[in-house]
């Protein structure tokens, strides 16, 4: 690069020219993380409101209802008089975990409610990290699309990098689009 100097400091500044030395840039193609990763004080404030809303309604009074989160294990114990009430309990939790931001598919509702005495008790398991195998899930789905970019499992994280931003888009798209039953998000953006 040529610059033009006006200065008279040296034989290079008396020429008017001199040739400025710049460091090679570090060349970083745009990136981003795909985790799966739920925020606990928010999961806390949906069982909070979950409670208070099943506490306050009328066919729910002089039942049995204990919804319980174990922020250690990331398990709700849910336990009511019936399967049905159950049933409710999840229904709502379902509709204001979604109010509070967070995406149903974080609960694990694969295990049904079992009778224990004279309560019917049911364990939820909250997702919590991309295991490896919903990993390698998002990796082959970004492979088999064809785009142009390289993903690669770190940990508990695919990290996605191209050398567009708008591939980077498509592949958040196409994950937002799969139906892979694990709630994904999108951090760490970098251009």
């Amino acid at each position: 690069m040529f610059l033009m100097c006006t200065h008279l400091y040296g034989p290079a500044f008396q020429w008017g020219l001199f040739l400025l030395h710049l460091p090679p840039q570090l060349h970083t193609m745009p990136s981003f993380d795909i985790v799966s990763k739920v925020d606990p004080q928010v999961l806390d404030n949906a069982v909070n409101v979950t409670k208070k809303e099943i506490t306050n309604r009328f066919d729910f009074k002089d039942s049995v209802v204990k919804i319980e989160l174990n922020k250690k294990d990331m398990k709700l114990d849910l336990e009511a008089d019936s399967d049905m009430k159950i049933k409710q309990i999840t229904d709502v939790l379902l509709s204001r975990s979604i109010k509070q931001g967070l995406d149903p598919l974080v609960y694990d509702m694969s295990k049904d409610p079992y009778p224990s005495g004279k309560v019917t008790r049911q364990e939820v398991p909250v997702r919590n990290g991309l295991k490896q195998e919903d990993a390698k899930k998002v990796v082959k789905l970004i492979k088999d699309s064809g785009l142009k970019v390289q993903s690669q499992i770190m940990d508990d994280l695919v990290r996605v990098t191209g050398k567009k931003i708008d591939d980077l888009q498509e592949v958040i798209k196409l994950c937002t689009g799969a139906n892979l039953g694990i709630a994904l998000q999108y951090i760490n953006m970098r251009s």
